[in-house]
């Protein structure tokens, strides 16, 4: 999967959790989940959860603990997509 279809399959994913709707139109690999869209804690495993279906991955407590970023979770699910 390249880098625009799974940016945009992640905006899919996040788009129902979002609070800051200004910030998720202007979405980039740094924007922050938390601090940017105001997604709260709990949703964020919400969002873990919808990736790992999407994308039939598991994702382990200690990615999770590090996945803040858009670029945190590209860099996660293309890891675990790899890894199949």
């Amino acid at each position: 999967m390249d880098k625009p279809e799974l940016i945009s399959t992640l905006k899919e994913i996040i788009k129902p959790y979002v609070q800051d709707e200004a910030a998720f139109q202007n979405l980039t690999e740094d924007t922050h989940f938390i601090d940017d869209l105001k997604i709260n804690s709990a949703n964020l495993i919400d969002v873990a959860l919808d990736v790992e279906d999407k994308f039939d991955i598991v994702i382990e407590d200690e990615a999770l603990g590090s996945m803040f970023t858009v670029k945190e979770a590209m860099d996660i699910v293309s890891e675990k997509i790899t890894a199949k």
